[in-house]
């Protein structure tokens, strides 16, 4: 694959997801390393969206344990049901904090976020990831986010098993 990702900078968010979940298919492919494929796929999605923090959290027992990701310093360690990333796994479903500081337990694991989504990987419908994006940007996150970020879930589970 080509160094850099080849997206449509006129294209609105859904034509973006659209655009680069095959690149991220092609990236992928073949690679049988999970670590290697969760960086490449943290850069993909920052290199074509600009978010502030992108990564993965694995669970591990009764928490969530800082994988490979994209931006500042983070979190190591995220307990079950804990902040957004911990309730999305307790849960087993996205979600979208437009405002992280009026989420009651968000856990700031830096102060220049803003707003965050949360999306479970499951593996025979069990988490066994979360896949966390982080915006410097109130409300930045919408329904094609939501919709792009599951179907990368979907596509990339393989890679867990």
């Amino acid at each position: 694959m080509a160094d850099s990702l080849i997206l449509s900078s006129q294209a609105s968010k859904k034509e973006k997801y659209e655009q680069l979940l095959p690149q991220i298919s092609a990236l992928i492919e073949g690679e049988v390393s999970t670590v290697a494929n969760m960086a490449n796929i943290a850069a993909a999605l920052r290199q074509a969206f600009g978010f502030f923090w992108v990564g993965f959290y694995l669970v591990e027992g009764n928490e969530l344990v800082l994988g490979p990701f994209q931006g500042e310093i983070a979190c190591t360690r995220i307990g079950f049901g804990k902040g957004v990333c911990g309730i999305s796994w307790e849960k087993n479903e996205t979600i979208i904090v437009p405002d992280v500081d009026e989420f009651p337990g968000h856990i700031a694991c830096s102060s220049a976020s803003k707003s965050e989504i949360v999306i479970p990987i499951t593996v025979d419908g069990k988490p066994v990831a979360v896949l966390d994006v982080d915006s410097d940007k109130l409300a930045d996150f919408t329904l094609d986010d939501k919709l792009g970020l599951e179907r990368l879930a979907q596509m990339i589970s393989p890679i867990f098993k």
